[in-house]
């Protein structure tokens, strides 16, 4: 029987923490499930300035295959941020678009995951940060970051010389699930997502290999199409959004975001929330109820996405829901990990492609 690594993951205010184990004897870290960085880092033993958390941290000198990486190796030079210490070891800073920042020492270990077949799947030599100083927006319950980019540092990346291709699926259970339900994420080869239902979209190369880059013509709200640019005479820049599992909401572009509220608006019977400084400018309904919101379609290159409300209204707090975009002035939007729920998403880099199928992720234990 042929093995596909796999990975638990599940939801976490937010965010989606994916479990695996470093080091020898392996040692369990719960990292936020990543695809819009590279670096896999959790927080390591001495730290010197280090967020709390309530798992121990990994300590490097209780694992008999931990080893660092020295300056002049080329593994030092997959982060463009590798520095050389006075004990020439390769360190390492690596900055997230939120503010949040990672520091320490870049080594190698051993990782261990599930697999299909019921055993244990080993993976040595695995590239990872042993973060000495970490700040940023985390909770006491994610222990560092699993980075599921594109580059050539990232955990697929990684995965995919030993396992078939670099290729990936993930299914993210809804926003509000209960944190003991948890989906699987499978790497390499029998990752791939088939059968029926399947909607396809090409990835769009660019000179940053970490994002996956897709193309958004449009988004339908009900039964009314909204052009990308507002115009279908405009021509639509090809990869004009990015998949992020790391970020919750979906970003758009101004132009567009103002359009979709105003039509959601449009649509939803009830009166908006206003004035609560709790909520900021995002588009709120007040109601005990789950909302019954319209469908949103987005309309990316050879494949429409429908989305529910269930992924689109997000329990802001109670009796509040919210819809979970907002705008950016930038040209390229983000497809936020909300959307990307109840969906089996897979992440083909070898034949550069994702492939969308409806699923209810909490059935895919």
């Amino acid at each position: 029987m042929s093995e596909t690594p796999q990975s638990p993951v599940g939801a976490n205010l937010g965010h989606y923490l994916m479990e695996l184990s470093i080091g020898t004897p392996p040692f369990k870290i719960y990292g936020i499930a990543d695809t819009g960085s590279d670096l896999t880092w959790t927080q390591c033993v001495p730290c010197n300035n280090c967020y709390n958390q309530l798992n121990p941290m990994f300590d490097p000198t209780k694992s008999s295959s931990y080893t660092t990486i020295s300056c002049d190796s080329n593994l030092c030079h997959l982060l463009e941020t590798g520095v050389c210490s006075p004990q020439k070891q390769c360190n390492y800073t690596y900055a997230y678009a939120s503010a949040s920042i990672t520091q320490g020492v870049l080594a190698q270990e051993t990782v261990t995951l599930s697999s299909t077949a019921g055993t244990s799947v080993l993976l040595k030599g695995v590239v990872f940060g042993c973060g000495h100083d970490n700040k940023g927006g985390f909770n006491d319950h994610e222990m560092g970051i699993i980075g599921l980019g594109g580059g050539p540092a990232s955990f697929v990346s990684q995965m995919g010389h030993s396992f078939g291709g670099k290729r990936f699926s993930q299914c993210l259970v809804p926003f509000h699930t209960d944190v003991s339900v948890y989906s699987r994420m499978s790497f390499g080869k029998g990752s791939e997502v088939s059968g029926e239902g399947v909607v396809s979209t090409p990835l769009v190369a660019k000179d940053d290999k970490t994002p996956y880059f897709v193309t958004l013509l449009g988004i339908s709200v009900g039964n009314t199409y909204l052009h990308y640019n507002g115009s279908s005479d405009n021509v639509v820049e090809k990869g004009n959004m990015f998949l992020d599992s790391g970020t919750p909401p979906t970003i758009l572009p101004t132009q567009l975001y103002d359009r979709v509220v105003a039509e959601v608006k449009n649509q939803v019977a009830m009166e908006p929330t206003v004035d609560d400084p709790d909520l900021g400018s995002q588009l709120c309904y007040g109601t005990k109820h789950n909302l019954r919101g319209p469908m949103l379609i987005f309309h990316f290159e050879g494949a429409n996405v429908t989305l529910e409300p269930i992924q689109t209204l997000i329990s802001a707090k109670d009796g509040v829901f919210c819809l979970g975009f907002t705008n950016t002035s930038s040209d390229v939007g983000i497809y936020g990990n909300f959307a990307q729920s109840n969906y089996l998403i897979g992440f083909d880099l070898e034949a550069q492609v994702v492939s969308f199928k409806p699923l209810d992720c909490t059935k895919n234990a």
